[in-house]
């Protein structure tokens, strides 16, 4: 399962399938996952054991996506779109490995991947309450996020320092709860095999989002560590027979957020705002790049890669933009938030703690709509669309952050 973010929500999660043409919804973590539901439903209970091994088998990719180890000598198998940033970085205009595809008949002709970074979560620390005694209920909401800031970011130091693993404070469930997530980075990755475009891609645009699809959407790759492929302990044991029908499947990875914890408003905003804006700069891109591609073969061979995420992301945002103007769709969540608005009412003490929360959180949007155009094109550098505006950006605030004080907790 691939990610525009990722990072930052639920890191590591399962989804059920009953069958190949029924699926059960849901997204799990590995420490908490739906016990009762799997045990009443499918007669399967998993154990602490058997979730160890599936989350340390799974690979996060820092290019965006998810794959797994498959051999102890930790060769990885992902899709074909994941690595294609990998094939694309190796490729020249005299040979192209996303076209063409790759073999390395031998470990020493193994590629590696120019700026690869696999991630492996190693363990899950709850740290809600740390972060949470940073905040005091006299703080406004500006210091009350720098504050939480800076607990977050002592905390990752304090891991790092100890572990040397990477260490991400996660934000689950809206700031329910913090979760630290520590990784084992593997940053020597080679190219072992990919298959030629055309079988990987079989079915073209159209049927990425179609199931079932008749195509070889895979590639392997291989960590390394000083030099020499890793050893790991965990891995996913290929199957000759595969799955049969009507077995109980899981999917490991590292999916995007539910945003199921949004609000009427909230998402009334997405609706009018936010995803037909960005709509909107990713069509003009996708144009952009069918005519500079349409120029020459190379110009398409070196596009290509950019030009299928923008295709990807426009039939993902599309897609959410459909369910959000269905008059349907809200109307079932105005429902269930009106219901849960009605039960906290209900309630002294929660209506107390909670009964202004949904005027907050509208508050808060329309803030952000007044600033949101400039947000969108500055701060996530939407406007320039290069790597370089955020090295300059960074080097022009960095001066200016040196010379104010760190943060310190009251």
């Amino acid at each position: 399962m691939s990610t525009v973010t990722v990072f930052r929500s639920a890191a590591l999660a399962a989804v059920l399938w009953l069958c190949p043409a029924s699926a059960d919804e849901g997204m799990w973590l590995f420490n908490n996952p739906p016990r009762e539901i799997l045990k009443s439903r499918y007669n399967f209970e998993p154990s602490r054991e058997w979730l160890e091994h599936l989350q340390k088998s799974s690979i996060r990719f820092n290019s965006g996506g998810s794959g797994s180890f498959v051999s102890a000598d930790a060769l990885v198998m992902t899709n074909h779109h994941v690595a294609s940033d990998c094939l694309q970085k190796l490729s020249t205009q005299q040979r192209d490995l996303l076209k063409e595809g790759f073999r390395a008949a031998t470990p020493a002709e193994e590629l590696k991947c120019v700026d690869l970074e696999l991630n492996v979560l190693m363990s899950i620390e709850d740290v809600t309450a740390r972060v949470n005694a940073a905040v005091k209920p006299e703080m406004p909401p500006g210091e009350a996020r720098t504050a939480r800031r800076a607990a977050i970011n002592g905390i990752e130091k304090e891991s790092l320092d100890k572990t040397g693993l990477r260490s991400d404070v996660v934000t689950l469930y809206q700031g329910g709860q913090y979760h630290l997530y520590r990784y084992k980075k593997y940053t020597d990755v080679r190219l072992v095999w990919a298959p030629e475009k055309d079988a990987a891609f079989f079915g073209g645009d159209p049927d990425n989002f179609e199931y079932p699809r008749y195509n070889l959407d895979a590639t392997f790759l291989r960590a390394y560590e000083n030099g020499a492929p890793a050893k790991v302990e965990h891995y996913l044991r290929w199957s000759a027979a595969g799955a049969r029908e009507g077995e109980l499947v899981l999917v490991s990875g590292h999916p995007g957020r539910t945003d199921r914890l949004n609000t009427v408003r909230h998402l009334e905003f997405l609706r009018d705002v936010v995803n037909p804006l960005t709509l909107q700069v990713i069509r003009r891109r996708e144009v952009a790049l069918s005519a500079w591609s349409a120029r020459s073969l190379e110009n398409a061979r070196r596009a290509q890669d950019d030009l299928f995420g923008y295709q990807n992301s426009r039939k993902a945002r599309a897609g959410m933009l459909a369910g959000l103007q269905d008059p349907a769709i809200m109307a079932m969540k105005k429902a269930s938030e009106d219901a849960l608005r009605d039960a906290v009412m209900k309630s002294p003490e929660k209506k107390t703690q909670y009964g202004d929360a949904w005027d907050q959180v509208a508050r808060a949007i329309e803030d952000y709509r007044g600033i949101y155009l400039a947000t969108y094109l500055i701060e996530r550098g939407v406007a320039f669309n290069s790597p370089l505006f955020y090295k300059a950006r960074d080097l022009v605030r960095l001066a200016a952050e040196k010379r104010k004080p760190n943060f310190k907790a009251r």
